[in-house]
């Protein structure tokens, strides 16, 4: 079997790259028991306080101020309205609630990450950025994230990537009638690539509330819709009022396709046009704003490229450190370089399976291997060899040999239509699950105490 080509591609990995690029622009939350803060002008020491108490840990008035104090300048170097101070640190300490309480249950049952999968993921966002590690840290420091912190949060991010996985991800059903359903309705709409581009304001409503708390959630909904229809900007509201996830990044889903909305927001989308905002929409989860940014579709029937790659693979072997490894590949690429052939170099070194085939691993479409080598080859020119690339498997040398479009095939399609079911379910199967758990949990904010 080729084992760069599984269709499990590692999703709790990559959603915790992209959670750590958005984390290196702002502050880590943290979980810490009181302390004193440090010392103020003339040797005062004021007193940090407790802002709230999630189960049996506490969030402290200074990691709160730190984190306001970042999301503020995200928000303007964002070029976005910052709402009032009080307003955005309510929903900053909203945020770091949620978060603390994710990784409470987390830790509670047995979700880990080792340190060595924490170092590895940051050298990678490192090398993403084109960075070394000195550089890396001190882009951190530039932006008021101490190594530290940031190291904790990546940690935070990797075990709640992990909990999604198995809380959610791996509980998704997708029936084979749902996968006709979508094919059907993908179909109907020129092809299946209708996508719209949008940005979202949720005001969540629990699980089991009272008439009383239900309308009090759709006041706040309202007031946040009256804003909108007075121009006031999205991302300024959605940071005042919404409790989405992406709440302080302005609200934005960026491009869905139609297939991972829910059909309330397909609905309503339907009868706006580009810059038009939604009336409230009701769903079990909450009140919903949707702005409609753009709309596009294709009509032809939908194509891949497809890219025919070789590499050479040297698998992770305990004791032998990731140095030594790209090293090997390093010299290999050189002799590559310097003339010699990459399939008989392949069949002599390469540790996998391609290697009597001199490392060819046919035509590859997209998501058919894991993230760190697709970035790779999809970095490379026809005929370029990369720089030696880690990923899950060991490490590669990749050649690309040529690229091609090909009209995706009924296999491929049906394929397609099952990832954007489980997509669309999986969001929605989050949304609701995190509110169970916040609901469960013991949370006092103390945040208007003095």
């Amino acid at each position: 079997m080729n084992t760069i080509r599984p269709f499990l591609r590692l999703l709790a990995l990559a959603a915790a790259l992209a959670a750590a690029a958005a984390a290196a622009q702002q502050a880590p939350a943290s979980r810490l028991d009181t302390r004193l803060a440090a010392p103020a002008a003339k040797g005062a020491v004021p007193v940090d306080r407790i802002v709230a108490v999630v189960n049996d840990e506490v969030i402290t008035a200074n990691e709160l101020a730190e984190r306001t104090r970042l999301v503020a300048g995200q928000l303007r170097n964002a070029g976005g309205q910052v709402p009032p101070a009080e307003t955005l640190q309510r929903q900053v300490l909203e945020r770091m609630i949620n978060d603390l309480v994710q990784v409470q249950l987390a830790k509670e049952t047995g979700v880990r990450v080792d340190d060595a999968t924490v170092e590895k993921t940051i050298q990678r966002i490192a090398d993403d950025n084109n960075l070394s590690m000195t550089a890396f840290r001190q882009a951190l420091e530039r932006d008021g994230i101490r190594y530290a912190r940031f190291r904790e949060d990546m940690r935070n991010e990797l075990i709640l990537a992990r909990l999604r996985e198995r809380e959610i991800e791996n509980a998704v059903v997708v029936t084979d009638a749902e996968v006709e359903t979508e094919l059907a309705r993908a179909a109907k709409e020129r092809g299946g690539d209708a996508e719209f581009n949008l940005q979202h304001i949720l005001v969540l409503v629990p699980q089991q509330a009272t008439p009383e708390q239900i309308d009090t959630r759709r006041r706040r909904a309202l007031q946040a819709l009256s804003e909108l229809r007075k121009g006031t900007a999205f991302a300024e509201v959605s940071a005042t009022f919404s409790e989405a996830p992406d709440a302080l990044q302005g609200g934005n889903l960026g491009w869905r396709a139609a297939g991972r909305l829910p059909a309330l927001f397909l609905e309503a989308l339907e009868k706006l046009k580009p810059g038009e905002v939604s009336d409230i929409l009701r769903s079990p989860n909450g009140f919903h704003i949707v702005k409609l940014l753009e709309k596009r579709s294709k009509d032809k029937a939908p194509a891949v490229t497809q890219t025919r790659a070789r590499h050479i693979l040297l698998r992770t072997k305990e004791g032998v450190p990731d140095t030594e490894m790209r090293e090997r590949l390093a010299r290999l690429r050189a002799r590559i370089a310097a003339g010699e052939d990459f399939a008989e170099l392949a069949r002599v070194h390469s540790e996998d399976g391609t290697a009597p085939k001199g490392g060819d691993l046919g035509w590859l479409s997209p998501g058919e291997t894991v993230p760190e080598f697709e970035r790779a080859m999809n970095a490379l020119k026809d005929g370029e060899v990369s720089q030696p690339v880690q990923s899950p498997f060991g490490w590669h040398v990749v050649q690309v040999l040529e690229r091609r479009a090909e009209e995706m095939s009924e296999e491929r399609r049906k394929l397609a239509a099952r990832q954007t079911v489980r997509a669309r379910k999986a969001d929605e199967a989050y949304q609701d699950w995190l509110r169970q758990t916040r609901d469960r949990a013991f949370v006092e904010n103390r945040l208007d105490e003095r």
